[in-house]
Parts: C-alpha cells; structure tokens; sequence
C-alpha cells in the first residue's frame, strides 16, 4: 500500500518528517475498515520509517482491529533497495500475511519483483493485493468495492 496524503515538505519540515493530513487520516481509516470488509488482516506490518508511512500503518491496522505492531524497515523508504525487501518477503513463512506501506516508486518496484511483471504505480490511499505472486486487486481508499485485476477477490 502507498502512504496516504500527507502535508508539503518545508524549508522547516523536511521530507522524512511530513505527517499526515487530516484527509490523510480519513484516507487511512477509510482504506483500513475497506480492507476489513475484505478480510484483509495482515500477520505482519512493514512500514518504511517516514513518518507519513508509519501514520498511514497504525491507522490502517487500527481500523481493521488488527494489534499486530507496526515493524520498520528502512529499505521501504523512498531510497530502499526494492530488491532487499523482495528477499525479505521471500524468507517469510509461506502463510505470513504481510501488508508493506511505503512510498512510490520504490512499492510498484517491490510489486513487480513480486508479480514478475509489470506494476503500474499505486496512488495515495491505495493497496494491491497479492497472493501467490498474482496480482488479485487494488482498493482505492474511497472506493466501495476493490478493482479485480485477475482471478476473483
């Protein structure tokens, strides 16, 4: 999932500091009940350690109910190594449940690995969902029900 909307970058407030707006804030609520209804809940939560992704993280998981910690993991950041976090995933059980929230490109970067294809970028406020290395969907934060990209939801 990509981070939802935060505030601007300042000459005070620079860009790993940037927390949510209060849109940003209904925009994760918004996608974490989504993703509940769908029976989305994750057994591990990776967020890059920008605070807008962590904010976007700990909504989410709030919102479906889930107490499962939010981890960080530093090549989810906008400067990670997509690869990294591929290999990570990798050594994961298989029946591991992992939600990442981080920052384009560098997400669709790790979605493509993952898929062995093309991702194209997630918007603000939206998640893919992978299984078995197939694309199955993306929710937008608003939207009523998720889009199918192959297979059923």
């Amino acid at each position: 999932m990509r981070h939802a909307e935060a505030v601007d970058e300042t000459l005070t407030l620079r860009d790993p500091y940037r927390h949510l707006t209060m849109r940003g804030r209904q925009q994760a609520r918004g996608l974490g009940d989504r993703l509940r209804w769908h029976d989305c809940v994750p057994s591990r939560i990776w967020a890059s350690p920008l605070v807008r992704a962590v904010q976007t993280a700990e909504l989410v998981a709030t919102a479906f109910g889930s107490e499962t910690p939010v981890e960080i993991v530093p090549d989810l950041a906008p400067d990670g190594n997509a690869r990294e976090v591929h290999q990570a995933i990798r050594a994961l059980p298989a029946e591991t449940a992992i939600m990442l929230v981080g920052h384009e490109p560098s997400i669709s970067a790790i979605g493509s690995l993952i898929v062995a294809s093309n991702f194209d970028a997630l918007d603000k406020a939206q998640a893919a969902r992978i299984v078995d290395g197939i694309l199955r969907w993306r929710f937008a934060w608003d939207a009523e029900a998720p889009t199918v990209i192959a297979g059923r939801p």
